[in-house]
């Protein structure tokens, strides 16, 4: 469900999300790997991001959540942008793939 929110968001902004991995396990955050559109600020795209996906999670699976969650806020305050240089896309996709578990 999230990963379908996210693709869609991202194509609504000229953005494709070409990979999405979740480390619920571990560390609890998720990996996007997304060929963003250069006039979408890094800052912008997180906060629609995190904004729509913790409205949709909340609402869909609120019985569930209660239990485990109470804060107002789903996602942290932070995130992590980190531009690909000179990394093949290869590499990027294999570093997204053993990050943790798949949604």
């Amino acid at each position: 469900m999230v990963r379908k929110q996210i693709s869609k968001m991202c194509l609504r902004r000229g953005c494709i999300l070409m990979d999405c991995q979740t480390d619920l396990g571990k560390n609890d955050h998720i990996h996007l790997l997304i060929d963003k559109h250069p006039n979408i600020s890094e800052a912008d795209l997180a906060m629609a991001l995190k904004t729509i996906t913790s409205r949709e999670v909340r609402r869909n699976f609120a019985d569930y959540l209660k239990k485990y969650y109470w804060k107002p806020a789903f996602w942290k305050r932070g995130y992590c942008v980190v531009s690909a240089g000179g990394l093949s896309l290869e590499k990027l996709v294999e570093y997204i793939e053993n990050q943790g578990y798949d949604e």
